[in-house]
């Protein structure tokens, strides 16, 4: 607690003293945090543990930041933010909870039914089971969603976005009956393609990439695997093989122009060689 009233008394004094801060605005922040998101992000795939804690720290530093422009216009404060999370995180999850308040003895587990407010729950004892009470119960909060897919933000990167929407329609019971019969689908999709490709219409040929590639994400979510992050570590391969011809031909003193792609292959062939044998 002293720690973080240590932060918010720096900003104060920051936004207060520091001409950059002081002309900060909601909208400015805006790009700079979603550069520190992604560099989270880059801290995370990396394992990178003391980089993601001084990355958390800015991310952290944002939300203050944003809660204290607030607070100047009489908005909101920080005090606002973490006890609006706290109040959704407890009626989220009425499992935990209900009808308990926070600090009494652990409540006995309920059945699938209403509370006293007339709130449906089940009972969850799986993180699956969390999941699906978890949208139901953000359809029925004051200020929550207005429909199921409504909660996926419309800025989320596509490929992100696609895991989240097949994700949230899952949680609602909207899903293959079995993992499999996704196969079909996508095998689908990509004839689809095909075709289109041969009929060199670019337009639907667009169309049909995008369908392939969101029965390819569906298909990667049934066998729960993060799309996302496979994507990221190939490109992060990817970039260690490059590298690695590069650097050979800055060595043999010949720009890669003026290599032939076979001697790309065997370059390539032999970083992922080295990949193999660490």
């Amino acid at each position: 607690m002293r720690a973080f009233g240590r932060l918010l008394d720096v900003l104060d004094e920051l936004r207060a003293k520091c001409p950059w801060d002081k002309k900060q605005t909601i909208e400015s922040l805006r790009p700079n945090t979603i550069e520190e998101t992604f560099e989270l992000c880059d801290s995370i795939m990396k394992n990178d543990q003391h980089e993601m804690m001084k990355e958390l720290g800015d991310v952290l530093m944002h939300t203050c930041f944003y809660a204290m422009i607030a607070r100047e216009q009489g908005l909101y404060d920080i005090a606002d933010v973490l006890n609006t999370e706290t109040d959704k995180l407890i009626f989220r999850h009425p499992h935990i909870y209900h009808p308990s308040q926070v600090g009494a003895p652990e409540p006995k587990p309920l059945p699938y039914g209403e509370d006293q407010n007339g709130r449906e729950f089940s009972n969850a004892e799986t993180a699956d089971q969390v999941l699906k009470n978890w949208e139901q119960i953000k359809l029925k909060e004051k200020d929550g969603n207005k429909s199921v897919l409504s909660g996926v933000p419309s800025s989320l990167p596509s490929l992100i976005k696609a895991y989240r929407i097949q994700d949230k329609a899952r949680n609602v019971g909207f899903d293959w009956e079995k993992k499999e019969d996704v196969w079909a689908k996508v095998h689908e999709e990509l004839k689809e393609l095909e075709v289109e490709l041969d009929r060199e219409d670019k337009e639907r040929s667009e169309a049909e990439l995008g369908d392939f590639l969101f029965a390819v994400i569906n298909a990667a979510r049934l066998y729960h695997l993060n799309p996302d992050n496979a994507l990221e570590r190939t490109n992060q391969k990817f970039i260690s093989r490059f590298n690695y011809i590069e650097e050979h031909s800055i060595k043999a003193g010949r720009p890669l122009t003026e290599m032939t792609l076979e001697e790309m292959d065997a370059l390539w062939n032999e970083a992922k060689k080295k990949e193999n044998n660490q």
